[in-house]
């Protein structure tokens, strides 16, 4: 039997890091009391009218432009309609149409066999980046068997990055939404933490045979984890090749992953395919966008958006980053990856690297394989790490300059651990873990160790 070809395509829904809402002056704030952040627009008022929000705009082409996109001069807003409890307006504003950013792509990469020294570099392609609004936020109470609606979400900026279906596992999926977050979160335009939904994933996925038209899809909604967007991800495929495999058929339809059982479950069937009537929005002008070519001489640049003056600032990205850390420091290329995928690791290897004399090799070894390793045990991050950038570094010096062993370097570190305050040289000296230099020194402690083994010695001698 010829093998199955597993199709990944995903659509990424990403909070704007803004402080108000899309379209009103409402703030943008998570865990607030509920529908304490709600603005007569965003509770759909009649005669309340949407006022765009210029950082919205600016994020999403910064956003376009760290994706390789062709960012449109020229994009217009659409409602979708559709009846929900949490969407006051019966409707949501997006750009289905011709939406912001479109035709760009993300280099990702990920290990061959979980071998870190085995890494290979993929690329999927973006279709396009488009602004909507969030709908709000319905609250199932099953003790009083009704639901509640949370409006506080209501009207928050998002961009929807849709992607190509151009992968084929979970491992392939997790890999090129980490590193979007990655770059969502060194831009600045989104903080992309996925436990607040500031990053949410559909995942549309199909199996077929080499050389036939592509299988049936089902889209997994709302995924809110890395890792169970990959077990999502590989969960479906295999549920999908036993359904075919045993005579069945795949229904398009909506599903969500279940983490507590690993697997997924079905939502609702799109085979009568909803009809959301996009119309375009009567209140709102076509967004125009200039570059340096195209800005009037005579425009109030406070008013418009200049494209270029938005590619000139973008910061460096973790790819560059990466290359970069290999560079100035020689470690391998699999380290950079671990340094920069755990928020402030980075920050902390180059601190330690510029207080201590040990090679930049060095060190990353006592990162990786010591700091990281207890914080994973302990479940802290980078930035509630009891041990400071500067204590280790202090720490790796006395032992660069051979005053103790790796053996006792390793003992200070889990005394250094307790947080006590203690120096690794206090600590030392505690411990009496110091190296002796001292050759008489030596010599007079192997000297009353015979002395006072006198009866041993002989034993020696006589075997």
């Amino acid at each position: 039997l010829a093998p199955w070809i597993p199709v990944v395509g995903l659509e990424i829904h990403a909070q704007i890091s803004s402080n108000s809402k899309l379209f009103s002056g409402s703030q943008v704030q998570f865990a607030a009391p509920p529908n304490s952040l709600v603005s007569f627009f965003d509770a759909s008022l009649p005669g309340t009218l949407p006022v765009l929000n210029r950082r919205c705009v600016e994020a999403a082409v910064m956003t376009g432009l760290a994706l390789n996109c062709s960012i449109n001069k020229k994009s217009l807003f659409d409602r979708k309609h559709y009846f929900y409890a949490d969407l006051p307006a019966g409707y949501q504003i997006t750009q289905q149409r011709v939406p912001i950013a479109v035709n760009g792509s993300l280099s990702y990469s990920l290990c061959i066999d979980n071998k870190m020294s085995q890494m290979v570099t993929k690329t999927v392609r973006i279709k396009q980046i488009q602004l909507e609004q969030d709908s709000g936020k319905s609250l199932h109470d099953d003790t009083s068997s009704q639901t509640l609606v949370d409006l506080n979400r209501a009207g928050v900026g998002l961009m929807e990055v849709v992607m190509e279906p151009d992968m084929c596992c979970g491992e392939e999926a997790a890999a090129a939404v980490r590193e979007l977050q990655l770059i969502l979160q060194t831009l600045g335009s989104s903080q992309a933490v996925m436990a607040e939904g500031q990053l949410r994933v559909d995942a549309n996925v199909s199996v077929h045979h080499p050389g036939e038209p592509y299988g049936v899809r089902t889209e997994v909604k709302n995924i809110n984890s890395i890792r169970f967007l990959a077990k999502a991800v590989d969960y479906e495929i295999q549920r999908q090749i036993e359904e075919l495999e045993n005579g069945g058929t795949i229904l398009n339809e909506t599903r969500a992953f279940d983490s507590k059982l690993g697997c997924t479950v079905p939502m609702r069937d799109k085979e009568g395919k909803q009809d959301y009537r996009f119309m375009p929005e009567p209140n709102l002008p076509p967004l125009i966008l200039y570059d340096s070519k195209s800005l009037p001489a005579n425009m109030n640049h406070q008013q418009v958006i200049n494209i270029d003056w938005i590619h000139e600032r973008l910061p460096d990205l973790p790819s560059v980053k990466r290359e970069k850390l290999v560079e100035q420091y020689g470690i391998l290329p699999e380290h950079s990856f671990t340094l920069l995928n755990e928020d402030g690791l980075a920050e902390f290897f180059e601190s330690v690297v510029k207080q201590t004399q040990m090679k930049p090799k060095k060190v990353i070894g006592w990162i990786l394989n010591d700091l990281l390793s207890y914080l994973k045990q302990h479940s802290l991050t980078v930035k509630e790490s009891p041990v400071s950038s500067f204590l280790l570094a202090d720490l790796l010096n006395l032992l660069e300059k051979k005053e103790i062993s790796s053996t006792a370097a390793k003992r200070v570190l889990v005394e250094l651990w307790k947080g006590e305050g203690k120096t690794p040289l206090e600590i030392v000296k505690e411990e009496k873990l110091e190296l002796l230099q001292d050759q008489k020194e030596l010599e007079q402690i192997c000297q009353a160790v015979i002395d006072g083994h006198e009866n041993e010695v002989i034993m020696m001698v006589l075997v």
